[in-house]
């Protein structure tokens, strides 16, 4: 465990260990819940399809392309509980793949109409 104060900032770092130089990293889903099982019920989205959702979200540039860096504000996602785990999806990409899913970024999904 790692122990934050309310509204202190959390800084995280990903790296993908690969000695190919290629490969970079992509957040595509990251949330905050309040169980270790559970990332659908009563979760704090912080990412999500790669769009960011927490608005104390930043990312911060990294000298590797195999190394993600962001922080948000703990208050958001521990405000109704004590307790939180953080859950985090990434993909991980060819560099300059420009089809690849790093390089479409956010992706907002529309919603279907509903037929009668």
């Amino acid at each position: 465990p790692y122990f934050v104060n309310i509204n202190q900032d959390l800084f995280l770092e990903a790296s993908l260990h690969s000695s190919d130089p290629l490969l970079e990293l992509f957040l595509l889903t990251c949330v905050a819940s309040p169980t270790r099982h559970d990332s659908v019920t009563g979760v704090h989205t912080i990412v999500k399809d790669g769009c960011v959702r927490d608005p104390t979200y930043a990312a911060f540039s990294s000298p590797r392309r195999n190394t993600l860096r962001f922080k948000f504000n703990a208050f958001q996602s521990l405000r109704s509980n004590s307790v939180a785990y953080l859950q985090c999806e990434l993909v991980v990409c060819r560099a300059f793949d420009y089809s690849s899913r790093c390089y479409q970024g956010c992706v907002r999904r529309s919603k279907r109409e509903a037929s009668s």
